[in-house]
């Protein structure tokens, strides 16, 4: 059973307490930032920028996987791809303190990206490109993949289990998302063999901040192998001919440093449903959690429920159409 308090030895004193045990004297401050997977803090120090704190999630990640992650962030630090790698103590980025596990990033600012802007899709696609260059070198061995199980039976088979379906909609909504997986199954299908590459993951627009100079990628917590457009997709937005158009220029940059399957654009719908059923599952898994119930608490509705099958129908839909990968 998931422990209902994961967090609640963090106390402003405890946090700053751990980011001392690495020898970085604090000043007080103390900013916490929005996470629910995890805990993340902005932390004044006694001299310098502040530091980003982030507290992993217990029994989320094993070490090993937590250490992919991070050296994941520095071959793209290396390579001078805008990716926040973690700070390193003695050559370790993974640090601890009375049972937590933590690491400190340098704190990077920056807005929303305008997406909307054919040079900002243009400038993130050429960093894209140079990632997943760098992501398809070696895969990731302490981490699932991306695939229709782990993002689409586990979540629905653990869904089924949990109190949060109504009684009256477990059989419609059982119903149509097993009809929404046969409708990835086809997409995956269409696509042929795509290869698996380490992935940021859940790159929609709050994990890109946009400055002057261009983007900093942040929070890889979800990196994964995957095919390369899961990284893609959630750049775009609108009907299928206004997502061609943006991926179009997206595409610009990112065919500069790696490879793009045309064919892979069968998966956009496909990976945009798997999205909405590991969503689910995600909120259900963590219900115990105080903060869940706070900030989802449209969860435990029957509206939810209705409105989910509603979109899952839709999913069901544009999976068959395929239009994306017709247009492009």
């Amino acid at each position: 059973m998931n422990n209902p308090l994961p967090f609640a030895a963090l106390t402003p004193d405890f946090v700053l307490t751990a980011v001392e045990s690495a020898g970085l004297p604090c000043d007080g401050r103390l900013l916490t930032l929005n996470s629910y997977e995890n805990r993340v803090y902005q932390v004044g120090m006694d001299s310098g920028a502040p530091l980003i704190a982030k507290f992993y999630r217990p029994a989320r990640w094993s070490d090993s996987a937590i250490l992919e992650e991070h050296r994941f962030l520095h071959e793209l630090a290396d390579a001078e791809v805008p990716a926040v790698a973690p700070l390193e103590f003695g050559g370790r980025s993974l640090l601890q303190h009375e049972g937590f596990r933590f690491a400190l990033f340098p704190r990077r600012g920056g807005r929303a990206p305008e997406l909307e802007q054919p040079e900002v899709l243009g400038r993130i696609g050429t960093f894209m490109g140079r990632i997943h260059a760098i992501g398809a070198r070696k895969p990731f061995t302490h981490r699932p993949d991306l695939t229709i199980h782990t993002f689409g039976e586990a979540p629905r088979d653990a869904l089924m289990l949990s109190p949060f379906l109504p009684d009256e909609l477990r059989t419609p909504w059982l119903s149509v998302v097993d009809m929404a997986l046969e409708g990835v199954r086809r997409c995956y299908e269409r696509a042929g063999e795509q290869p698996l590459l380490r992935l940021h993951g859940d790159c929609h627009g709050g994990n890109v901040l946009w400055t002057d100079a261009g983007p900093h990628f942040v929070d890889f917590d979800d990196a994964r192998n995957g095919p390369a457009v899961q990284d893609l997709w959630m750049l775009l937005s609108g009907d299928a001919q206004s997502m061609a158009r943006q991926l179009d220029l997206v595409l610009e940059g990112y065919e500069q440093f790696a490879d793009f399957d045309p064919a892979s654009l069968h998966l956009v719908e496909a990976l945009r449903t798997l999205r909405l059923i590991h969503y689910a599952g995600w909120i259900a898994s963590r219900w115990e959690d105080p903060a869940f119930p706070a900030a989802f608490g449209w969860f435990n509705t029957q509206r939810y429920w209705q409105d989910m099958i509603l979109a899952l129908r839709e999913q069901i839909a544009l999976m068959d159409e395929s239009a994306l990968a017709r247009l492009f």
